[in-house]
């Protein structure tokens, strides 16, 4: 079974932004630890054994739940990045 030419190239399309953003989420990342002088999590996200990086993926609700108060404080100056906002700001807000 074949897929269709315009499915194929809207998913290597998507593929590449996804590459892309990757690249922006994880200069997101090292910005903010930097910043934050590596305490990105609360005593909960520790508690729980959370993945720093993590808090860069998912809901915004996940990462305020387990993010430090220096990591909200970064955010309120520094948008934490999400795949939708950057496809939105690719897209030139087409979507």
């Amino acid at each position: 079974m074949t897929r269709s030419a315009v499915f194929a190239a809207a998913a290597d399309e998507w593929r590449q932004l996804r590459d892309e953003f990757e690249l922006v989420r994880e200069a997101a990342f090292e910005q903010a630890h930097e910043d934050c002088h590596g305490v990105l999590l609360n005593q909960r996200g520790r508690a729980a054994g959370v993945d720093p990086y993590s808090l860069f993926m998912g809901t915004t609700t996940r990462a305020m739940a387990y993010a430090s108060d220096e990591l909200r404080e970064h955010w309120r100056s520094h948008t934490r990045p999400t795949f939708a906002a950057f496809e939105r700001q690719r897209w030139g807000g087409a979507l």
